[in-house]
Protein backbone atom coordinates (compact mmCIF):
# COMPACT_ATOMS: atom_id res chain seq x y z
CA UNK A 1 0.00 0.00 0.00
CA UNK A 2 1.13 3.39 -0.26
CA UNK A 3 1.30 4.90 3.22
CA UNK A 4 1.67 8.85 1.76
CA UNK A 5 -1.59 8.20 -0.14
CA UNK A 6 -3.69 6.63 1.92
CA UNK A 7 -2.70 9.46 4.78
CA UNK A 8 -3.61 11.68 2.20
CA UNK A 9 -6.59 10.45 1.53
CA UNK A 10 -7.89 9.94 5.23
CA UNK A 11 -7.00 13.82 5.81
CA UNK A 12 -8.94 15.01 2.89
CA UNK A 13 -12.03 12.63 4.43
CA UNK A 14 -11.67 14.50 8.02
CA UNK A 15 -11.40 17.65 6.70
CA UNK A 16 -14.74 17.37 4.31
CA UNK A 17 -16.02 15.85 7.96
CA UNK A 18 -15.30 18.74 9.55
CA UNK A 19 -16.83 21.33 7.04
CA UNK A 20 -20.03 19.69 7.75
CA UNK A 21 -20.53 19.89 10.95
CA UNK A 22 -22.61 22.86 12.10
CA UNK A 23 -20.92 25.16 14.48
CA UNK A 24 -24.08 24.92 16.88
CA UNK A 25 -23.29 21.03 17.45
CA UNK A 26 -19.33 21.68 18.42
CA UNK A 27 -19.87 22.23 21.91
CA UNK A 28 -22.37 19.24 21.90
CA UNK A 29 -21.22 15.53 22.85
CA UNK A 30 -18.16 13.98 20.90
CA UNK A 31 -16.37 10.93 22.40
CA UNK A 32 -16.71 9.88 26.58
CA UNK A 33 -15.55 13.61 28.37
CA UNK A 34 -14.88 15.49 25.18
CA UNK A 35 -17.15 17.24 23.64
CA UNK A 36 -16.80 17.40 19.83
CA UNK A 37 -14.69 20.50 19.67
CA UNK A 38 -12.61 18.55 22.06
CA UNK A 39 -12.82 15.41 19.29
CA UNK A 40 -11.56 17.34 16.52
CA UNK A 41 -8.80 19.20 18.50
CA UNK A 42 -7.10 15.37 19.49
CA UNK A 43 -7.62 14.39 15.79
CA UNK A 44 -5.49 17.24 14.80
CA UNK A 45 -3.01 17.31 17.79
CA UNK A 46 -2.80 13.34 17.41
CA UNK A 47 -2.75 13.01 13.23
CA UNK A 48 -1.80 16.58 11.63
CA UNK A 49 -0.49 18.83 13.81
CA UNK A 50 2.71 16.98 15.18
CA UNK A 51 3.46 15.45 11.43
CA UNK A 52 5.94 18.26 10.74
CA UNK A 53 7.42 18.50 14.25
CA UNK A 54 8.13 14.89 14.53
CA UNK A 55 9.61 14.55 10.42
CA UNK A 56 11.42 17.11 10.95
CA UNK A 57 14.21 15.72 13.88
CA UNK A 58 15.74 12.65 13.05
CA UNK A 59 16.12 9.88 15.75
CA UNK A 60 19.39 8.21 16.46
CA UNK A 61 18.35 4.30 15.83
CA UNK A 62 15.16 2.63 15.44
CA UNK A 63 13.43 1.23 19.07
CA UNK A 64 9.93 0.81 16.92
CA UNK A 65 10.29 -1.47 14.05
CA UNK A 66 6.78 -1.90 12.86
CA UNK A 67 3.29 0.25 13.20
CA UNK A 68 1.73 -1.83 15.67
CA UNK A 69 4.51 -1.87 18.11
CA UNK A 70 3.75 2.09 18.58
CA UNK A 71 0.23 1.21 19.92
CA UNK A 72 1.13 -2.24 21.69
CA UNK A 73 3.71 0.37 24.12
CA UNK A 74 0.91 2.02 25.14
CA UNK A 75 -1.34 -1.13 25.79
CA UNK A 76 2.07 -2.69 27.97
CA UNK A 77 2.66 0.70 29.97
CA UNK A 78 2.30 0.82 33.39
CA UNK A 79 -0.97 2.37 34.96
CA UNK A 80 0.20 5.13 36.21
CA UNK A 81 2.14 6.19 32.58
CA UNK A 82 -1.02 5.09 30.98
CA UNK A 83 -3.35 7.71 33.18
CA UNK A 84 -0.90 10.66 32.96
CA UNK A 85 -0.88 10.25 28.58
CA UNK A 86 -4.77 10.45 28.67
CA UNK A 87 -4.96 13.30 31.38
CA UNK A 88 -2.34 14.86 28.95
CA UNK A 89 -4.30 14.36 25.77
CA UNK A 90 -7.32 15.57 27.08
CA UNK A 91 -6.19 18.77 28.48
CA UNK A 92 -4.44 19.22 24.54
CA UNK A 93 -7.68 18.03 22.89
CA UNK A 94 -9.45 21.07 24.43
CA UNK A 95 -7.01 23.43 24.05
CA UNK A 96 -6.35 22.54 20.43
CA UNK A 97 -10.32 22.39 19.95
CA UNK A 98 -10.07 25.88 21.24
CA UNK A 99 -7.47 27.52 18.61
CA UNK A 100 -9.93 25.32 15.44
CA UNK A 101 -12.25 28.37 16.44
CA UNK A 102 -15.30 29.39 14.63
CA UNK A 103 -13.71 27.95 11.38
CA UNK A 104 -12.65 24.12 12.38
CA UNK A 105 -12.68 23.12 8.48
CA UNK A 106 -10.34 26.17 7.53
CA UNK A 107 -7.86 25.26 10.15
CA UNK A 108 -7.71 21.65 9.08
CA UNK A 109 -6.98 22.46 5.95
CA UNK A 110 -3.82 24.62 6.80
CA UNK A 111 -2.82 21.97 8.96
CA UNK A 112 -3.10 19.21 6.68
CA UNK A 113 -1.21 21.45 4.20
CA UNK A 114 1.68 21.44 6.72
CA UNK A 115 1.52 18.00 7.53
CA UNK A 116 1.73 17.28 3.63
CA UNK A 117 4.40 19.04 3.10
CA UNK A 118 6.67 18.10 5.51
CA UNK A 119 6.20 14.71 4.34
CA UNK A 120 7.33 15.24 0.61
CA UNK A 121 10.43 16.25 2.34
CA UNK A 122 11.13 13.06 3.83
CA UNK A 123 12.34 9.78 2.64
CA UNK A 124 10.63 6.53 3.53
CA UNK A 125 13.51 4.71 5.46
CA UNK A 126 14.44 8.17 7.28
CA UNK A 127 14.45 7.20 11.22
CA UNK A 128 12.73 10.35 13.03
CA UNK A 129 12.06 10.92 16.52
CA UNK A 130 8.02 9.74 17.52
CA UNK A 131 7.14 9.97 21.12
CA UNK A 132 7.16 6.14 21.31
CA UNK A 133 11.18 6.09 20.21
CA UNK A 134 12.88 6.44 17.00
CA UNK A 135 11.00 4.54 14.06
CA UNK A 136 11.20 4.77 9.94
CA UNK A 137 8.75 7.25 8.20
CA UNK A 138 6.93 4.37 6.66
CA UNK A 139 6.45 2.32 9.47
CA UNK A 140 5.20 5.77 11.78
CA UNK A 141 2.96 7.77 9.35
CA UNK A 142 0.62 5.13 9.05
CA UNK A 143 -0.31 5.41 12.80
CA UNK A 144 -1.14 9.12 11.96
CA UNK A 145 -3.45 7.56 9.22
CA UNK A 146 -4.85 5.28 11.73
CA UNK A 147 -6.03 8.39 14.23
CA UNK A 148 -7.20 9.82 11.62
CA UNK A 149 -9.79 6.81 10.44
CA UNK A 150 -11.04 6.20 13.58
CA UNK A 151 -11.18 9.40 15.30
CA UNK A 152 -12.61 11.04 12.22
CA UNK A 153 -15.34 8.03 12.22
CA UNK A 154 -15.87 8.82 15.69
CA UNK A 155 -16.81 12.56 15.05
CA UNK A 156 -18.74 11.42 12.31
CA UNK A 157 -20.79 8.78 14.59
CA UNK A 158 -20.88 12.33 16.79
CA UNK A 159 -22.36 14.81 14.69
CA UNK A 160 -24.44 12.01 12.83
CA UNK A 161 -22.97 12.37 9.55
CA UNK A 162 -22.04 9.79 6.80
CA UNK A 163 -18.67 9.21 5.91
CA UNK A 164 -16.65 6.80 3.66
CA UNK A 165 -13.30 5.81 3.11
CA UNK A 166 -11.34 4.55 -0.20
CA UNK A 167 -10.72 0.74 0.43
CA UNK A 168 -7.30 0.97 0.44
CA UNK A 169 -7.08 3.55 3.63
CA UNK A 170 -9.62 1.76 5.40
CA UNK A 171 -7.71 -2.17 4.55
CA UNK A 172 -4.55 -0.06 5.89
CA UNK A 173 -6.10 0.85 9.45
CA UNK A 174 -8.27 -2.16 9.91
CA UNK A 175 -4.68 -4.41 9.19
CA UNK A 176 -3.12 -2.11 12.11
CA UNK A 177 -4.95 -3.12 14.24
CA UNK A 178 -5.24 -5.89 13.50
CA UNK A 179 -1.43 -6.41 14.18
CA UNK A 180 -1.55 -4.73 17.41
CA UNK A 181 -4.26 -6.97 18.51
CA UNK A 182 -1.98 -10.08 17.72
CA UNK A 183 1.29 -7.77 19.56
CA UNK A 184 -0.76 -7.50 22.45
CA UNK A 185 -2.49 -11.20 23.06
CA UNK A 186 -5.92 -10.58 21.23
CA UNK A 187 -5.29 -11.95 17.84
CA UNK A 188 -7.20 -14.92 17.80
CA UNK A 189 -10.08 -13.42 19.76
CA UNK A 190 -10.30 -10.45 16.80
CA UNK A 191 -9.61 -13.32 14.16
CA UNK A 192 -12.38 -15.34 15.59
CA UNK A 193 -15.19 -12.23 15.42
CA UNK A 194 -13.95 -11.26 12.11
CA UNK A 195 -14.57 -14.39 10.69
CA UNK A 196 -18.54 -15.19 12.52
CA UNK A 197 -17.17 -17.62 15.02
CA UNK A 198 -17.73 -15.63 18.07
CA UNK A 199 -18.49 -11.98 19.54
CA UNK A 200 -16.03 -9.77 20.51
CA UNK A 201 -15.48 -9.56 24.51
CA UNK A 202 -17.24 -6.77 26.14
CA UNK A 203 -14.90 -3.70 26.45
CA UNK A 204 -12.18 -5.61 23.66
CA UNK A 205 -10.00 -2.39 22.14
CA UNK A 206 -6.79 -2.79 20.66
CA UNK A 207 -6.29 0.48 22.21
Amino acid sequence: MDYRRTYRAAAIVFADLASRIPAAGLDGPGLGEWTLRDLLGHTVSSALRQVPAVLAERAPGIVVPVPEGYFALLRLAPTEMVAAARTAATDDARATGTVLGDDPAGEISGYIGQATAALAGVSDDDVVATPAGGMRVRDWLPTRTFELVVHASDVAAAAGLPIEFDPETLAESAALAARVAALTGGGLTALRSLTGRGPLPEGFSVL
